[in-house]
């Protein structure tokens, strides 16, 4: 194994029993050695997502102990045997499909590392690997955006909903976005949203997209708020459109019998990144597709707050990430 030294613990946030906020505690960990096709990361930045508040709530389920973090970037610090995409001192940023990114080292299997151009820094990368390869495989393969489609983005001033927005306007569709505020609508607007719909705010999504397309509806719907908008992406839904379901934030979408697909031979997909970037060739592909549209600016990465790296500083992280009340991307600063 080629590494500088490692010390034998590391602080983390180790969930030890699924739950409520009080679950979120720092320990003292042993610092994980990799194997075989692995690398440690020297983490520098962590990047917040929902799915961190489903598996510390038990919405997923999940083996205990774990580290909680599944966006990380920093420095490699020691690599394992048949590592070759990266060496001892390059930065990276990773996606973590098991946790463990809330630490200060983080264990990655080489599948799953993206060595940093020289032009991004480790905040960066840790703000855009996980959410980036979500948003861009989401409107390469879950629904292939295509000129002059109208889509339908909804919490389109958050992390994800942001670059959607910027992607699709890049791809040459016609974005109509949903949010709460006026404040967000703005941000929207100014990251790729033609429209943009207010709900809760007097404004019907339903009748003001249907309105905006002339009542043809969206041929993409783009959707991470998952049960309270459900029933209304079957509304304006074009025939043969495509459903894209890829987030809870509002509790899960409850199961429905095929037969609600026939009325406009529409599809429904229900896909997740750790699936569209299976091998080594994929996530280099990917993540350097997502490094050009970045030195392009096509995509940039708006940054809501920092956090530190404490039980307050992660629990506020995921206050704030479930209010409804943020835009752009959440990070903690490890180190």
């Amino acid at each position: 194994m080629a590494s500088s030294s490692v010390p034998s613990t590391m602080k983390a946030l180790q969930i030890q029993k699924q739950g409520g906020l009080e679950v979120l505690e720092i320990h003292d960990v042993p610092v994980p050695q990799p194997g075989p096709g692995q690398v440690l990361l020297k983490v520098e930045w962590a990047g917040v997502n929902f799915i961190d508040t489903y598996l510390r709530s038990g919405l997923y389920k999940k083996e205990t102990p774990f580290i909680l973090g599944n966006e990380s970037a920093g420095t490699i610090h020691a690599v394992g045997p048949n590592v070759s995409n990266v060496k001892v001192g390059d930065k990276a940023s990773g996606y973590l499909a098991t946790g463990g990114g809330y630490a200060e080292f983080a264990l990655l299997e080489d599948s799953k590392i993206v060595k940093l151009p020289s032009n991004v820094d480790t905040k960066t990368g840790a703000g855009l690997v996980l959410q980036g390869l979500t948003a861009w495989t989401l409107v390469k393969e879950a629904y292939e955006v295509k000129k002059g489609d109208y889509v339908l983005v909804h919490a389109a001033a958050g992390g994800v909903g942001l670059l959607l927005c910027q992607m699709c306007k890049y791809l040459g569709a016609h974005v109509i976005g949903t949010t709460s505020t006026t404040e967000k609508a703005e941000l929207a607007k100014a990251n790729g949203a033609e429209y943009v719909i207010l709900y809760g705010k007097g404004e019907s999504v339903v009748d003001k997209t249907l309105e905006i397309t002339g009542n043809k509806g969206v041929q993409g719907i783009f959707d991470g708020v998952g049960k309270d908008t459900w029933e209304d992406d079957f509304k304006v839904i074009a025939r043969k459109g495509t459903i894209v379901t890829f987030g809870n934030a509002s509790g899960a979408v409850e199961p429905f019998a095929p037969l609600k697909l026939s009325a406009k031979n529409i599809k429904v997909v229900r896909p997740t990144l750790g699936n569209y970037v299976v091998t080594r060739e994929e996530l280099d592909r990917y993540s350097n597709e997502l490094w050009e549209l970045l030195a392009k600016s096509v995509i940039k990465l708006s940054v809501h707050k920092d956090y530190s790296f404490s039980a307050e500083g992660i629990k506020q992280s995921q206050i704030d990430i479930t209010s409804r009340g943020t835009t752009g991307k959440l990070l903690i600063k490890i180190s």
